[in-house]
């Protein structure tokens, strides 16, 4: 053999010695244990879009009949989130080792039946009536009582009596037995004037408008105010009709007077300018009143496992309630279906954490959302958890639609804000603003009465979406076709990560 060739063997040998024997003598390495991080997030990623908008089909079905809380429709739908709830081994926190928090609730059934129509008059002495269509014009009153009337129209402004304001929107006008048309609100701005409206927040709720209506001997309310709507008082022998744009100008039609320019000049002048309009106008509703109705909220927790900070909460919230029947499904899809979806995308996520929670976390289905408030309002008077031993509350208010975040009370409450803000960024990367919410005018969501009692609170809503071309809010139309499930996934994913690391 060539010494070339000998030299070549020994190389090839003193290579395969090297590096391939230390190989086949090593045991196999074991595989690195995941971070805590990296479990965090495998179970964020468990939360699907696809199961999130499942729950939003769901309950908005006809199954459950709208949701009005006290109906057997609402009832049924809380039976179908304490199932959840249970499977997920979080724990009951209502009534006598339930899920449920009872509290009293009357509620109105709308039956098929409603009418709004015009008489025009036409010629010499002559008349015609023209018929004005559901939700295109107008809804029944969903806490109207039955009946018909046919009478003149008085339109009163705010229908506001002042007299420490030296404001009285009845004077000088004769509404005994007719029918008034009435704007919701207060002509002064929350925002804008927040002292000055102090003054004036009293004479903002509905109830107060029909009951002062009712006062002066109304027999009927015409609300400038086009939605189905709930959050009423029943006033025995009194009907009430929201109507729109449609036909508020036809009883503004050959008076003289044009309505924008007559509402503008009361937020300006502050001075009353109620008129007959000399329109004759029928109200015709079919509903059935319950003054026995009883409300609940669901409530559910998990422990935390620290003996001293087990004892403090966070609590993520959402309503569970909707319109009902008006006499049609009103379905609340996304108002607020898809905020009951997100907080359970999120319970359950939190009821699987890889990382202890050190405090406890508590889950509300607030009832009565849409009549008032009335389930939160109960709750914080009746808390689980003391409420100064309550360290944040999250409150998911409509949130299936759109692109974008928005974080009603993040400014006033930076530090609980700070966690949401910071998650986002690092792992969600939706597009995000945080707003201050002075919380003077009547409550609108369930994070009114929590600010109220000082607890820090976050209330999410969505905004970006493509415009449609119906409305959504408080209609037959907010059904599940209008959701957009990857922002409830982002957003539950969201909640989430924040709430596990605020409670651990």
């Amino acid at each position: 053999m060539k010494p070339g060739v000998r030299t070549a063997k020994a190389l090839l040998f003193f290579t395969l010695v090297c590096f391939a024997s230390p190989l086949d003598a090593q045991e196999p390495r074991p595989a690195a244990e995941p971070s805590a991080e990296d479990r965090l997030l495998a179970t964020m990623h468990s939360i699907s879009s696809h199961t999130l908008l499942d729950y939003v089909r769901e309950l908005a079905s006809d199954k459950y009949q709208g949701r009005l809380t006290g109906t057997p429709g609402y009832e049924a739908a809380a039976q179908w989130a304490e199932k959840l709830l249970a499977g997920w081994k979080i724990k009951p926190a209502g009534d006598n080792g339930t899920y449920m928090q009872r509290f009293p609730n009357p509620y109105t059934l709308v039956l098929p039946g409603a009418e709004l129509s015009l008489r025009v008059p036409i010629g010499n002495q002559g008349m015609v009536t023209k018929p004005y269509v559901y939700e295109q014009d107008f809804f029944p009153g969903s806490t109207s009582d039955s009946g018909t009337v046919t009478a003149d129209v008085v339109y009163v402004g705010y229908g506001i009596t002042a007299p420490e304001l030296n404001f009285d929107e009845y004077a000088g006008v004769d509404v005994n037995g007719k029918i008034v048309l009435v704007e919701p609100e207060v002509p002064v701005s929350p925002d804008k004037e927040p002292d000055e409206f102090k003054k004036w927040r009293p004479y903002s709720f509905h109830d107060y408008k029909v009951l002062n209506a009712k006062k002066h001997g109304a027999s009927g309310m015409v609300y400038d105010y086009h939605i189905a709507n709930p959050n009423c008082v029943f006033v025995k022998g009194f009907v009430l009709t929201y109507v729109g744009r449609s036909v508020v100008e036809d009883l503004f039609a050959g008076t003289g007077k044009k309505h924008d320019e007559l509402v503008q000049s009361i937020r300006t002048a502050r001075k009353p300018v109620s008129f007959e309009t000399g329109k004759v106008v029928t109200v015709k509703n079919v509903t059935e009143h319950h003054p026995e109705g009883i409300g609940g909220n669901v409530i559910g927790f998990l422990e935390g496992a620290d003996p001293a900070l087990k004892q403090e909460a966070i609590i993520v919230g959402a309503h569970l309630d909707h319109l009902g029947l008006n006499h049609k499904l009103m379905p609340g899809a996304h108002d607020d279906a898809s905020g009951v979806a997100v907080l359970l995308g999120a319970a359950e996520a939190i009821a699987k954490s890889p990382i202890p929670l050190k405090r406890s976390v508590v889950f509300i289905l607030f009832g009565a959302e849409e009549q008032g408030v009335k389930g939160s309002e109960f709750y914080v008077a009746h808390p689980f958890v003391p409420n100064d031993r309550v360290r944040g509350f999250v409150n998911l208010e409509s949130v299936g639609r759109g692109e974008r975040f928005m974080a009603g009370g993040g400014k006033n409450y930076p530090q609980l804000w700070d966690y949401f803000d910071r998650n986002n960024r690092k792992y969600i990367h939706r597009q995000i603003s945080a707003t201050f919410t002075a919380n003077l005018a009547r409550p609108r969501q369930d994070a009114a009465h929590f600010m109220w009692a000082n607890v820090p609170t976050l209330s999410f809503g969505t905004t970006g979406a493509r415009p449609l071309p119906y409305a959504i809010y408080h209609t037959t139309k907010d059904a599940p076709e209008i959701i957009t499930p990857e922002i409830m996934e982002d957003l539950a994913r969201l909640v989430f990560l924040s709430v596990v690391e605020l409670a651990s």
